[in-house]
């Protein structure tokens, strides 16, 4: 069969402004490569603000991923302009799918949603492509006639070393191939992801599982090897949700790929890292971590479910520089509860750790659909998502660049986080330069 999968266009999240380009949709590339390896011609298509009506008259089957909230509008645009034949088989996944996906089967007139990891699924759903009936096709809600039918939840993958290796080769090179994303250098870099999933339950995070599973180190290392010998690599960045929870399996990413001579990054929490295994990570190439530091409060921290504490903050950094990487930080402003006091313990924390951070990267606060507090909104006195009445149809509001959104609180509490929020990043950027 002849299958496109449509992935929307997403920039950069420290970069936004500057409209640079975010990690390749890796979604689609291991789905596609699964097709590829299954004898099936695929086409990848990048949707975009300014491109949303592409020509897929020749496609037997059009997946679409809809891989984030604040693009779901335009992923629908898509499927409204876009030219399919009536007989080709719809069908939707992705990120904002498995949270909602009754909505996101009905809003695109699909025949089928994957929920979930979908490697599996998408082979099944394929054959049967002829009959629509998905009846026993683990991991996917699809329509019996007037009914809804979503049947059991398909076990993850005991071993995601067996899935081939992501197609790049379907994206132009340079939409995955950089010289300004890994830690400041110049180097010519790639994406990949060495593990899935985050078993943290952070009230703001919408990860897509809660089960983490890891690449081998022989598996990383043949990823690498390629990019290497295909594109010319100097280093990489990890773009897991959570690199480094399992020590051990870090540990052997780690041994396996010393010797490639690769720079890289990678994101963690404060908690999960100690010194012997950060001294491994730097003798394998690391050259900045990026911590979820998100406050300096300990009481915001606490109402994220993030529960970790400035002294694990302080820790963590310190370690890192000590192991001779650079230790980055992401900082989430405006979480409700937010004030004046809050925010003071976010600069004062900074302010201490200034001579040992590299980079810091503020975001204000967005309710992402999927979440706690999002899910829960009310509980927590946030408005305006499409599960309330306030609800306004306006899915792009939910990008987390520069959002000045009211999404909770009174017009004064509103006005202080407003303050508060101006004296955060006019510190950041007093000592690390401007926040794009």
């Amino acid at each position: 069969m002849k299958v496109c999968l449509l992935y929307p266009e997403v920039y950069d999240m420290a970069r936004f402004r500057e409209r640079r380009k975010e990690f390749p949709p890796f979604g689609v590339l291991y789905l596609a490569a699964v097709l590829q390896e299954a004898g099936h011609r695929v086409r990848i298509v990048k949707i975009t603000a300014q491109d949303y009506a592409p020509d897929l008259s020749d496609c037997d089957a059009v997946g679409f991923s809809l891989a984030s909230s604040a693009t779901y509008g335009m992923m629908l645009a898509a499927r409204r302009h876009a030219r399919i034949r009536n007989d080709a088989l719809v069908m939707v996944g992705g990120v904002h799918c498995n949270f909602y996906p009754e909505m996101s089967l009905t809003d695109f007139g699909a025949d089928v949603a994957a929920i979930g990891e979908s490697e599996e699924s998408i082979l099944e759903i394929l054959s049967h492509a002829a009959d629509r009936c998905f009846d026993g096709v683990a991991g996917v809600l699809w329509r019996d006639g007037d009914h809804l039918r979503r049947e059991p939840v398909r076990p993850l993958l005991r071993d995601i070393d067996q899935l081939p290796l992501p197609a790049r080769a379907l994206l132009p090179t340079d939409d995955l191939i950089l010289t300004d994303r890994l830690a400041g250098t110049a180097l010519r870099m790639a994406h990949v992801m060495f593990s899935r999933g985050c078993p943290f339950p952070c009230s703001f995070c919408a990860a897509g599982q809660t089960r983490i599973q890891y690449r081998s180190g022989a598996s990383a290392r043949r990823e690498l090897t390629h990019l290497m010998e295909t594109y010319g690599i100097q280093g990489f960045s990890i773009v897991d949700d959570n690199f480094i929870v399992n020590k051990r399996k870090v540990a052997d990413i780690c041994n396996s790929i010393a010797d490639l001579g690769l720079r890289w990054s990678a994101l963690s929490r404060v908690d999960t890292v100690d010194a012997p295994l950060l001294t491994t990570m730097a003798a394998a190439g690391c050259i900045e971590i990026k911590y979820g530091m998100e406050s300096g409060s300990e009481t915001l921290l606490k109402a994220m479910r993030k529960n970790t504490t400035r002294e694990q903050i302080r820790r963590a950094v310190r370690a890192t520089v000590e192991a001779g990487i650079a230790a980055k930080v992401f900082v989430i402003h405006g979480y409700p509860g937010e004030n004046l006091a809050t925010t003071q313990e976010t600069v004062s924390l900074l302010a201490e750790l200034r001579p040992a951070l590299s980079r810091v990267s503020l975001f204000r606060f967005v309710p992402l659909p999927g979440t706690q507090v999002y899910d829960q909104a009310a509980s927590f006195g946030v408005r305006g998502t499409h599960l309330q009445p306030d609800w306004d149809g306006e899915w792009a509001k939910f990008h987390i660049h520069h959002n000045d959104h009211h999404w909770w609180g009174s017009t004064a509490q509103w006005e202080e986080t407003q303050r508060s929020y101006e004296l955060l990043r006019g510190f950041i950027e007093q000592h690390w330069g401007r926040q794009a």
